[in-house]
């Protein structure tokens, strides 16, 4: 399989980001006319279950074309290992693989990028990070929306076994401590659920949401959740790059949703599916504001638009038979 160049020409960084499948472990670059050398690898670690891959844009130790004509503008860190659906929302059980599986390749993943981009010389690092990094936080006045300011609890995270929440704080907190110590302009975007048209051949964590409430044969947590399209993320991604006085931290949510609300449009909208019956209430998640974001120009699609491309790509990849 040959390796995957990525043109960064004005917005086509978006359908670069949203292009489905994975980078091989390799590497390549390419010299623009009109823009800097890119350089683009990725990493799979070799056990099933921990998976994870990173594309970047800074020339890896023993890159072909390291050296002084090898440069890049910017470099982007993707997000680590999803959690299960249940990981964010309540204390798991015992599991000490699940802690190395999400914390080692968030952490330990992120700052390998931040020092490869620094030897670089990277302009701007654009790290993924998530709500997950924000949401769980006790000391939070309950009537108030989180904004950048809230940060998930480590320690909470930690006592009650919370390693994907854990995972997504710990390394952003990593980046801009890294970014204080070396200089390195470093710019987090912290989506919430992210649905939409699926860019991989399996249903993620995320869009199972919306598959279970289509199939009876899952249970459903009944509950306010915040969601945003996979589509406005990569425009966020892409706003933050290019935007010269973008900095720190930037929430990426559109739509807060009762999932109740959600099998009503599915039930109006496709009837002929079975639909959820196991259904189960639990606590709402918190209220977000992505006004900061919103202030660099950033817009998002309707809730409606989303859920409907959503389960036409559902149907199209065949995971709804």
């Amino acid at each position: 399989m040959a390796p995957s160049v990525i043109r960064v020409r004005n917005r086509s960084l978006t359908a670069c980001l949203l292009a489905p499948g994975e980078l091989p472990c390799s590497c390549s670059c390419e010299h623009l006319a009109d823009r800097p050398v890119l350089c683009v690898a990725s990493t799979e670690q070799a056990t099933p279950r921990t998976r994870t891959w990173r594309r970047w844009t800074a020339p890896r130790p023993g890159c072909a074309c390291s050296g002084p004509t090898c440069w890049t503008t910017a470099a982007w860190r993707r997000p680590s290992p999803a959690a299960t659906a249940s990981s964010t929302s309540r204390p798991q059980s015992p599991a000490p693989t699940q802690s190395v599986e999400l914390l080692a390749p968030a952490v330990t993943g992120t700052m390998n990028v931040l020092k490869a981009s620094s030897e670089a010389k990277v302009k701007r690092v654009v790290v993924v990070s998530s709500v997950a990094a924000v949401m769980v936080n006790p000391g939070w006045p309950q009537d108030e929306v989180m904004d950048e300011a809230c940060w998930s609890d480590v320690e909470f995270c930690r006592t009650n076994q919370n390693w994907y929440c854990l995972s997504k704080t710990l390394a952003e907190t990593e980046a801009f401590d890294y970014a204080k110590r070396t200089g390195l302009d470093v710019v987090s975007v912290c989506p919430s659920l992210v649905i939409g048209p699926l860019r991989q051949s399996t249903v993620n964590a995320s869009s199972s949401i919306i598959v279970d409430c289509l199939k009876g044969d899952h249970e459903v947590k009944l509950k306010l959740r915040n969601f945003v399209d996979v589509r406005d993320v990569a425009n966020a991604l892409l706003l933050v790059y290019e935007t010269p006085e973008a900095s720190g931290r930037y929430i990426c949510d559109a739509n807060a949703r009762q999932v109740s609300d959600v099998i009503a449009l599915l039930k109006n909208w496709y009837p002929a599916y079975n639909h959820a019956t196991k259904l189960v209430q639990v606590s709402d998640e918190p209220l977000f504001s992505s006004k900061k974001l919103e202030a660099l120009g950033w817009k998002f699609r309707t809730f409606e638009e989303t859920l409907r491309d959503s389960v036409e790509s559902f149907t199209a990849a065949g995971v709804l038979d």
